[in-house]
């Protein structure tokens, strides 16, 4: 996995015309044609967000049948690809467990690769939110916790 990303930031590009990516994930599909119940609830609940909210300029990326203890997702990927492009300007996920359960990874995309492209972070759930709270000490702990029920769930 190269994790290394070659970020053009386009600091001119005027923020609504940015997309606020909309990003959902579940382990395992539920063999229904198209999204699962489980991702039409995230988009539901990511939609409402985004209305009370006043975001615009919405992308959804989604990865229906995909485990959270790797990146190598098409959805994530095509995230990654808009960012390395300059077009994203929010992400904003159910949880912190829906964007990812490797708790390094999470880290390294939450506090370094979204900072350095001046994207904001939004996990509603865990109530995290780069721009209000950009010291949160507690989602380290959180993503840690993530990543052991999916060792222990691989287990049973």
């Amino acid at each position: 996995m190269n994790l290394q990303l070659s970020i053009n930031t386009k600091k001119n590009k005027n923020i609504l015309e940015k997309y606020t990516a909309l990003y959902c994930r579940l382990s395992c599909d539920d063999d229904l044609a198209g999204d699962s119940n489980s991702i039409k609830n995230q988009k539901m609940l990511l939609s409402n967000y985004t209305t009370e909210n006043n975001f615009s300029n919405i992308r959804y990326y989604v990865d229906d049948g995909f485990s959270g203890s790797n990146f190598e997702r098409p959805g994530f990927k095509r995230l990654l690809t808009d960012i390395e492009e300059g077009l994203i300007s929010t992400v904003i996920v159910k949880d912190m467990s829906r964007f990812g359960r490797d708790h390094i990874l999470v880290g390294y995309y939450t506090k370094y690769v979204f900072p350095e492209a001046d994207i904001r972070f939004i996990a509603i759930y865990d109530q995290v939110d780069s721009l209000t709270n950009p010291d949160d000490d507690i989602t380290p702990f959180k993503n840690i916790l993530n990543e052991m029920y999916a060792k222990d769930t691989s287990r049973k």
